[in-house]
């Protein structure tokens, strides 16, 4: 999805070359990823010539604001309060970290209370 959000639409060879990591994966499987997206309304595709162009159906808002909900309720049961403090104890959210988000936090809300 990520390729998808930053490279725009295209075919599997396309998208495959978006890819990073290593080993590289096969046509097969990023052709079969896709069409599990296709299946599930998370990408759309249409035929271009002989292949299928894909394009995602789905903003990268709306997909990580899902999976961070998927997460706190299949790991942390509901509980923010748990995700916060596994974030502290694992060292990867600390006070420095936490008033920065609170800035951006403010800032956001100052943001929306502004009238147009």
């Amino acid at each position: 999805m990520r390729v998808l959000w930053d490279g725009g639409a295209g075919n599997v060879q396309k998208l495959s070359q978006g890819l990073t990591g290593e080993p590289q994966l096969a046509y097969t499987t990023v052709q079969t990823t896709l069409n599990v997206l296709n299946r599930k309304g998370k990408v759309k595709r249409k035929l271009v010539g002989r292949a299928y162009e894909y394009s995602a159906i789905v903003s990268q808002e709306a997909a990580d604001s899902h999976a961070i909900k998927d997460v706190l309720q299949k790991v942390f049961r509901g509980s923010v309060d748990d995700l916060l403090l596994s974030l502290v104890r694992s060292k990867q959210l600390d006070a420095q970290k936490l008033a920065e988000l609170q800035a951006k936090l403010q800032a956001s809300e100052s943001a929306e209370e502004e009238p147009e």
